[in-house]
């Protein structure tokens, strides 16, 4: 089997939300600079350039989804009406959003992470990553 590669890259972005049913401090409006780390992987090199895929196009298509939540009242997205935008719902959405606009690449995206503070995550993958 050919070797895996992986390589990953960090962004952030800034929001309000609160969390509905929720019994504490968070239940409050709240905003966060949220931490976005986004892992593709793939077998194969590009030849000419020794890479898996060049990191500003990563950056370039994560940006795109990220510009629909930053700077945004969460909660007020479509996607968080009914759900609450917490770090497992908000990876689950950069996810699915961003998986498409990565179609083009030979690559898989792996995981998205997102993060309220350094110290604490969620990361949503889909079943076989």
């Amino acid at each position: 089997m050919p070797p895996l590669y992986r390589i990953a890259v960090r962004l952030d972005f800034s929001a309000s939300h609160f969390l509905r049913n929720y019994c504490g401090k968070c239940e409050a409006l709240h905003g966060h600079n949220f931490g976005v780390t986004v892992e593709v992987e793939g077998r194969e090199l590009d030849p000419a350039t020794g890479m898996l895929l060049d990191y500003k196009v990563l950056k370039t298509e994560t940006k795109a989804v990220l510009e629909a939540l930053d700077h945004k009242h969460l909660n007020e997205r479509p996607e968080f009406l009914e759900q609450n935008p917490s770090s497992e719902n908000i990876a689950r959405f950069i996810f699915t959003e961003l998986q498409p606009r990565l179609a083009a690449w030979p690559v898989r995206l792996r995981s998205v992470s997102v993060a309220e503070k350094p110290q604490q995550w969620a990361t949503y993958l889909q079943d076989g990553a």
